[in-house]
C-alpha cells in the first residue's frame, strides 16, 4: 500500500498496486489482511525506537536461525558503477543465451568478475577481516540483460569463461572468507523461480550461504509491478526457498520492507530506495537524504545501503564526470550506524581503503549485530545521532549526520556505564571539510569519556561523526587525556 498526498487539502489516501489485469488483489477464504500503521509522536527520537511495525509481523517461521549471520563484505560493484569496468564478458549485444558458445567470444578485456580480480578482493577481505565478498557479473547473460523485457536471460549456474567458480570457492575457503552469489533476474521473475532449485543447489555445491537479488527493469510477467501482490508473493516464495537451502537473501531493486524479516529471518537486508550507487551515475542522492530514509525505508526493516565510499568524486576516475557522494567521508563512517543493516558493504574500492586505513580502522571495528539501541537525537531531513551496542560485547558505536547544514551535535554518552572510564576514538569532519568543496578531509582523535560526557562534534555541511566507544585500559588511561569541548 502506498499512501498518496494531497498538500492542499492535507489527505493522505491509500493506493493499492494493481495487478496486469487492474485489480487490487486476489483473495481465497479464509484470508487476513496485513495490518495497516500510522505511527505519531511529538518526538522524533520515538519515531525511530518504536518497533511496532516489527512486532505486528508473524514469528520466525524458521525453527533454527543459527546458521543466519551477520556480516560485512566487499564486493566486485562498486568499479562498474564507476565505468572502471563491467558485468558483461564480451563485446556486443543480442548474445543468445541459449546457444552461444561462450568460450568462442572475445573479451572487451574489461570484465570485472574474473579469476584474478575476485583473488583481489578475497585477499584483502581476509588481510582486514571482513567476512565476505560479493560478486557481481560472473555469470552469462549481461550483453543482453537491460532494458529488453526478456524472458530469459540468466540460468543463474553458467560462468563465464574467464570465472573460474571451483577454484574461487577453494581458494576463499582456505581464506576464511564466504562467498556472495549474485543473482541478477532482469526482473523476469517467472525465469527466476522456474530456475530457483537449480541456482541454489550450484549455490550450496560451491560453499555460497547468501544471495544478492536483483529486479532491474519491468517485471515479467508482464504488467505486473515491483510492489504488487503477484511480485510480493514472489519475493517471500524465495526467500522461503532460499531458507530451505539456508540461504540468506540480500534483495535489491525489491518491494520494500515491512518488518517481515521477523518472519523470515533468512532475509537478512534488503535496498528497496535509492542507495549510495545513485550518486556514481545520476545526480546523487542530496545531503539530507539518508536524515530521511530512517523515518521512511527503514521503518519496515533493514537497508543494505552499501555505505563506505571514501572517493567521493567520481572525477577521481574519470576527469571530465561532475558526480559525486553528497556527503563528507565522515558521514560515509557514520552511515554504519544510522542506516541499520546486520549485512553492510564496505562498498569502494580496496585500493581506495588502503589508502585510507586509519578511516578505514572504522569500518573494520564496527559491529553488525546489536544488543541495545539509543536514539539520541533526531529530526527528519535535518540529523540523526544513534548510539548502539554491540552484540555480546561492552562496545558502543555512535554515528551523528547532518543535511546540507553544518550543525553541532550534542552527544550525551549518559548510556555508559557510570562505574567505568571508556576509550572513544572519534572520526570527525575536519574543520575546513564540506560534502561539495572538501569531502574526504576528516580528523581522528582518541579521549577519555564516561557516562557524564557530552560530545560536542562540529558536523560539517552534509558531514557527520563516527565514534567507537571501549572499557579503556591501564594503558589507555595513562596514555590519553579526558575528553573536553571546544
Amino acid at each position: 500500500m502506498h499512501l498518496m498526498i494531497d498538500k492542499n487539502n492535507f489527505k493522505l489516501t491509500s493506493h493499492l498496486v494493481p495487478s496486469a489485469v487492474g485489480d487490487k488483489a486476489f483473495l481465497q477464504t479464509p484470508f487476513h489482511t496485513p495490518w495497516r500503521t500510522i505511527v505519531i509522536s511529538d518526538k522524533a527520537t520515538d519515531i525511530l525506537a518504536s518497533k511496532l511495525i516489527l512486532n505486528l509481523n508473524e514469528p520466525s517461521k524458521i525453527a533454527d536461525a543459527s546458521w543466519i549471520k551477520p556480516m560485512k563484505y566487499v564486493g566486485i560493484w562498486w568499479e562498474m558503477h564507476l565505468d572502471e569496468s563491467t558485468w558483461s564478458y564480451a563485446a556486443g549485444a543480442n548474445l543468445k543465451l541459449a546457444d552461444t558458445d561462450w568460450s568462442s567470444l572475445n573479451p572487451s578485456g574489461k570484465h570485472g568478475a574474473t579469476t584474478e580480480n575476485t583473488k583481489r578482493y578475497i585477499d584483502f577481505a581476509a588481510k582486514h577481516g571482513l567476512q565476505g565478498v560479493l560478486i557481481e557479473g560472473w555469470n552469462v547473460g549481461w550483453e543482453d540483460w537491460f532494458g529488453n523485457w526478456k524472458e530469459e536471460v540468466f540460468d543463474f549456474v553458467t560462468p563465464y569463461p574467464d570465472f573460474n567458480i571451483t577454484e574461487l570457492s577453494q581458494y576463499a575457503a582456505s581464506k576464511s572468507v564466504e562467498l556472495i552469489m549474485h543473482h541478477e533476474t532482469s526482473s523476469s521473475a517467472t525465469n527466476y523461480e522456474r530456475r530457483l532449485d537449480t541456482a541454489f543447489l550450484l549455490m550450496k555445491a560451491y560453499g555460497y550461504d547468501a544471495v544478492k537479488t536483483g529486479y532491474v527493469g519491468r517485471i515479467i510477467p508482464r504488467g505486473e509491478y515491483h510492489d504488487g501482490q503477484w511480485m510480493i508473493n514472489h519475493y517471500i516464495h524465495v526467500v522461503n526457498k532460499a531458507a530451505d537451502y539456508k540461504i540468506m537473501v540480500n534483495s535489491h531493486e525489491s518491494v520494500r520492507p515491512t518488518g517481515l524479516h521477523r518472519t523470515y529471518p533468512n532475509w537478512i537486508a534488503a535496498e528497496a530506495a535509492r542507495g549510495n550507487e545513485f550518486n556514481a551515475w545520476s545526480e546523487g542522492n542530496p545531503p539530507d537524504h539518508e536524515t530521511i530514509l530512517p523515518f521512511t525505508r527503514l521503518m519496515g526493516g533493514p537497508m543494505d545501503y552499501t555505505p563506505g565510499i571514501f572517493q567521493i568524486k567520481r572525477s577521481y576516475y574519470q576527469p571530465d564526470r561532475k558526480e559525486q557522494v553528497h556527503t563528507t567521508l565522515a558521514k560515509q563512517l557514520a552511515l554504519y550506524i544510522t542506516m541499520y543493516s546486520p549485512l553492510q558493504m564496505a562498498a569502494d574500492l580496496p585500493e581506495n581503503y588502503e589508502a585510507h586505513l586509519d578511516a578505514f580502522q572504522f569500518i573494520k571495528d564496527v559491529a553488525v549485530d546489536w544488543d541495545d539501541t539509543k536514539i539520541v537525537e533526531a529530526e527528519p531531513g535535518d540529523y540523526i545521532s544513534i548510539a548502539r551496542l554491540a552484540k555480546g560485547k561492552e562496545e558502543w558505536y555512535l554515528g551523528a549526520i547532518t543535511d546540507e547544514n553544518a550543525r553541532i551535535a550534542n552527544l550525551s554518552l549518559n548510556f555508559l556505564d557510570a562505574q567505568k572510564t571508556y576509550i572513544a576514538a572519534i572520526y570527525a569532519d575536519a574543520k575546513d571539510a564540506h560534502w561539495e568543496k572538501n569531502p574526504m578531509a576528516y580528523a581522528i582523535e582518541k579521549v577519555l569519556v564516561t557516562n557524564k560526557t557530552t560530545l560536542k562534534i562540529n558536523l560539517a555541511s552534509g558531514g557527520g561523526a563516527a565514534v567507537s566507544i571501549k572499557p579503556a585500559s591501564a594503558n589507555d588511561i595513562k596514555q590519553y587525556k579526558s575528553y573536553k569541548s571546544n
